[in-house]
């Protein structure tokens, strides 16, 4: 699991920059890539920086320590897709709590986990999106385990790495068709890509071997020599605020509703799976909205939030961009 989210970062890093170049959707902020880099770095390091005896008899529990890095993830995720990512890793740790081994079942029990707890964090998820390759994925995965009956055998493991993986390509080429402004720009879905790059991740660190770097050869907009999409759009209006809060499941109910009235790309999702003394769980809360302002007090009304962070949906957009080098 450090391999995967170390091979991860730095497949990120690499490709930030051309899926920065295509990301126009749910908003052409062109930050996709830099969101997803800097949410997996941040799970990544927090495995590598773990001491000895933080990690205690959680060393060899995949659950646990998928655990430790999804929660990392989730108090540092930025964007969409980061968000979206951190809700994946936490989701995919639960069924893997309490193994020493990844099997063919634990891995499609935890990419079906993984993709429902993903669509499910969205006030209004839209396919066409990460979402999509997740659940692709899921379901593929899911296929072939099924299909072999449980054997937990290396082999049937490295079949379901390999069937995810194609899964998640070929959702990749649908998104083009799914959304009405991709199919305009002729571009694929930036989340998607940066979905199946990191599942490539997986199937390469689980069964050493090379990242498939033809996996992306024909996507629409991915070539080296392509345009920064979102450059010549209109700036797109509002904010993007994020927050931690510990809510009552009312409360947390409520505070979706009301933000649903207020803005979009509303996604809400646990940090951790217990409640404190009061009964109340921690969220991690997202949401595009006009003015943060609003936004704010209607979360104030409900708690204390902490983690608070406010920014431009109207980014200043550098064709050259900040992060990695281009990967092709």
């Amino acid at each position: 699991m450090k391999r995967w989210l170390g091979k991860a970062e730095t497949a990120l890093g690499n490709h930030s920059d051309r899926l920065n170049a295509i990301n126009i959707f749910p908003v052409a902020d062109g930050d996709t890539g830099t969101n997803l880099y800097l949410t997996v770095r941040a799970a990544a390091r927090a495995l590598q920086d773990a001491a000895p005896a933080d990690a205690g008899q959680q060393l060899n529990d995949v659950g646990a320590v998928l655990a430790r890095a999804g929660q990392a993830a989730m108090e540092q995720a930025k964007g969409n897709s980061g968000t979206l990512f951190s809700v994946f890793l936490c989701a995919a740790a639960e069924p893997l709590a309490g193994h020493a081994r990844l099997t063919s079942s634990l891995l499609a029990a935890a990419l079906n986990r993984a993709q429902i707890r993903a669509w499910s964090a969205l006030s209004d998820p839209v396919p066409g999106t990460m979402l999509s390759v997740m659940e692709a994925a899921g379901r593929a995965a899911a296929a072939v385990d099924a299909a072999h009956n449980g054997n937990d055998s290396n082999h049937a493991l490295g079949l379901v790495l390999d069937a995810a993986v194609e899964a998640a390509l070929e959702a990749v080429v649908r998104t083009e068709g799914q959304l009405d402004a991709l199919q305009a720009a002729h571009v694929v879905d930036a989340g998607g890509v940066g979905m199946l790059l990191i599942l490539d991740c997986l199937r390469s660190a689980v069964l050493g071997e090379e990242l498939r770097n033809e996996l992306l050869d024909g996507l629409h907009g991915y070539d080296l020599q392509d345009p920064h999409i979102h450059t010549d759009m209109p700036d797109d209006d509002g904010v993007e605020v994020m927050c931690t809060i510990s809510l009552s499941p009312l409360d947390a109910a409520t505070l979706r509703q009301r933000l649903d009235e207020l803005g979009d790309s509303v996604i809400m999702s646990q940090v951790g799976p217990s409640a404190d003394a009061e009964g109340r769980y921690r969220w991690r809360v997202h949401v595009h909205v006009p003015e943060s302002g609003p936004a704010l007090a209607i979360v104030r009304s409900l708690g204390d939030p902490s983690d608070v962070s406010v920014s431009d949906l109207a980014l200043p957009r550098d064709p050259s961009g900040e992060v990695g080098a281009e990967g092709r």
